[in-house]
């Protein structure tokens, strides 16, 4: 099966064709610095960094860019509350995003561009769109003239463009409500650029039209972003670029949500869980296996019961390749099982991914119970390969040193198994082998694989 990707645009599941053979090109739009990231914020980041993983395991030299948006009114307003400089509050809150990225094993973009240093390709497609008839300057703003394009305009989130709403402020220069903005002229206090209609600084919509087109070209292969995203911001994308001649994103794809209490996690709400404090909770490696195991479409209720399930599956896992190399000797990645690659071509299609991951894990840990290594070595090849692929392999380089750090709860589950087995070395040595049968029963029943070495009992969390 080839790769199939849900289009938002056609509303429909789509075979992948790039636009240009061998090579992916993907514009995701990242953050608007204004505060700590959340785990509702990284969650693209993380969705759109395991499509680049599958892209790149099929062959493709993908070329993904992610945004930083370092001046927004929101920005603006924070710094101000804050008597901070704009800039200083943007530059510090873009390195606490690339550092939750990072630590949630997000490979680099291709670029990261920030909208303050793209204003030169703003200005020149504000001029396209103005000498096409689409875009008008009136008191030192300019306005993309939306019924200029009422023939396209709606086709990507289906507005009917008599509902249109933009979600600006009232201004007296526009001509018709439905208008939305391109360039804002100059206030005082704010930060300004020169252009040929008096300073001022970009709307949100141009910036990632422009940074997009720039990087990209005119026509790129597949647009991404959370689902809040789709109107305004992705329908003006798409309706300012297209009218300005370019043929834009040839895919739009968009993750869901994560909420808490059914509402979005969201600042303004205030029931945001910042990337520091949930990893005080959980490894870096549990909470992306945590945020990547829902299909991206699906909307994720965060809890700390489903934190702690999938720091739980996350860990059968990651024993059952440690256990294998510490019996078989070292294991490297392999194939990934043919159930894996087709619930991943079928539109990234991650909990039927990580299902066959589970079962591989099963069959492993039972060709290491009945002493077949080479039937086990094979399998955790296979885990590490899928969970390559997902970001998550536990003998990677990059969660390889994690590992290490136990949380509270794992260190209190290694006494409470340690009590026991040392309860069960004295049964042996006592020759109470009724005893000692029962618990090693009693931890393998809990879901603990106990092993006799030269060195001692081994304990591992196993995948039932």
């Amino acid at each position: 099966m080839s790769l199939h990707l849900h289009d938002t645009a056609t509303r429909t599941t789509r075979e992948f064709h790039p636009r240009c053979d061998g090579v992916a090109s993907i514009y995701v739009c990242g953050a608007t610095v204004q505060g700590i990231p959340h785990v509702g914020h990284v969650r693209s980041g993380l969705n759109f960094d395991v499509l680049r993983r599958w892209l790149q395991r099929g062959g493709y030299d993908v070329r993904l860019v992610r945004n930083v948006t370092d001046i927004d009114d929101k920005i603006l307003t924070k710094a101000g509350e804050a008597g901070r400089p704009w800039w200083e509050w943007a530059a510090t809150h873009e390195r606490a995003f690339e550092l939750a990225y990072d630590q949630l094993g997000c490979q680099p973009p291709s670029v990261l561009p920030r909208a303050t240093g793209h204003v030169t390709q703003m200005v020149d497609l504000i001029q396209r769109l103005i000498d096409k008839g689409h875009a008008y300057a009136a008191g030192g703003d300019v306005y993309f003239s939306v019924a200029s394009y009422a023939d396209h305009y709606g086709k990507l989130s289906g507005q009917r463009l008599e509902e249109v709403q933009q979600g600006e402020t009232l201004a007296s220069g526009k001509r018709d409500p439905r208008d939305f903005t391109l360039w804002k002229g100059a206030k005082p206090g704010e930060p300004s650029w020169p252009t040929p209609w008096g300073h001022g600084r970009p709307g949100w919509h141009l910036e990632c039209s422009a940074m997009a087109t720039f990087y990209l070209g005119g026509e790129f292969d597949i647009h991404g972003g959370g689902l809040d995203l789709v109107f305004p911001h992705h329908e003006n994308e798409l309706a300012q670029s297209n009218a300005a001649g370019d043929g834009f994103a040839r895919y739009w794809m968009h993750n869901a949500w994560v909420t808490m209490s059914g509402e979005k996690m969201s600042k303004s709400l205030g029931n945001t869980l910042s990337i520091p404090a949930v990893l005080k909770r959980a490894r870096a490696a549990e909470l992306r296996y945590y945020l990547v195991t829902p299909h991206y479409r699906s909307t994720i209720e965060f809890s700390e019961g489903g934190l702690a399930e999938a720091v739980a599956a996350y860990r059968r896992i990651e024993s059952f390749v440690r256990r294998v190399g510490q019996r078989a000797g070292n294991v490297e990645p392999g194939a990934v099982a043919a159930e894996f690659a087709e619930a991943m071509d079928d539109d990234l299609s991650t909990p039927q991914a990580i299902a066959a991951v589970h079962n591989v894990v099963r069959e492993g840990n039972a060709a290491l119970d009945r002493g077949d290594d080479e039937a086990a070595r094979d399998a955790a090849a296979s885990v590490r390969a899928m969970m390559d692929v997902l970001g998550l392999d536990p003998l990677s380089e990059k969660w390889a040193e994690d590992a290490g750090s136990d949380d509270a709860a794992h260190t209190a589950l290694a006494d409470l198994v340690q009590v026991m087995l040392d309860q069960r070395q004295q049964a042996r040595k006592e020759r109470d082998f009724a005893t000692a049968d029962l618990l090693r029963d009693r931890l393998q029943a809990s879901g603990i694989a106990v092993e006799d070495t030269p060195d001692g009992p081994m304990w591992t969390l196993k995948d039932g």
